[in-house]
């Protein structure tokens, strides 16, 4: 298995930064539009379960990467609001470079805003094709991921009074 963290102090208070980080269309997003990482595709994400947040909370993504097809379903294992979220892939994840995944953040309050640190385990698929694929994208993929995700948090809470200072943190495991 895999692990990729990343940390950033966001200039917003933490329960601020939970609800906009709970809604998958806009910590997502860097999915659902075409970009260089994405090979110009893009996913549709669907909702899949009643409740849209929480505990139990589940969500499809699909599409199509240079032809081949990406589908896998998550859904939210832990949700403490204001303080933490994660979500796991279930059942059988097509995803290329991932065979399954576990997303998670934690929000602490610190001087200047919210600590937000992000991370992802990972392992590879069981097709040796895709395992050789995860060998060499899997790191680079997750960490943009990663960034994605703070970067669009930070964007969203730009012009907050708070100043924002950003820290990375790498943690990877064979």
């Amino acid at each position: 298995m895999k692990t990729q963290t990343r940390s950033a102090i966001i200039p917003a208070e933490p329960d601020n930064v939970f609800d906009f980080m709970d809604d998958y269309s806009k910590t997502g997003m860097h999915m659902t539009e075409s970009s260089t990482m994405m090979m110009g595709s893009k996913l549709k994400l669907e909702q899949l379960s009643p409740n849209a947040i929480g505990v139990g909370a589940t969500y499809r993504w699909f599409g199509k990467m240079m032809g081949m097809t990406i589908d896998f379903t998550q859904t939210v294992s832990q949700w403490v609001q204001g303080v933490e979220k994660e979500w796991k892939t279930n059942g059988d994840a097509k995803i290329i470079i991932m065979g399954w995944y576990r997303m998670y953040w934690k929000l602490k309050p610190v001087d200047g805003g919210t600590l937000a640190t992000i991370g992802i385990d990972y392992t590879a698929p069981p097709q040796w094709y895709f395992k050789v694929l995860s060998f060499f994208f899997g790191g680079v993929y997750s960490r943009w991921c990663l960034n994605s995700m703070l970067r669009d948090t930070k964007k969203a809470f730009a012009n907050q009074a708070i100043p924002f200072v950003a820290h990375e943190h790498r943690n990877d495991k064979v």
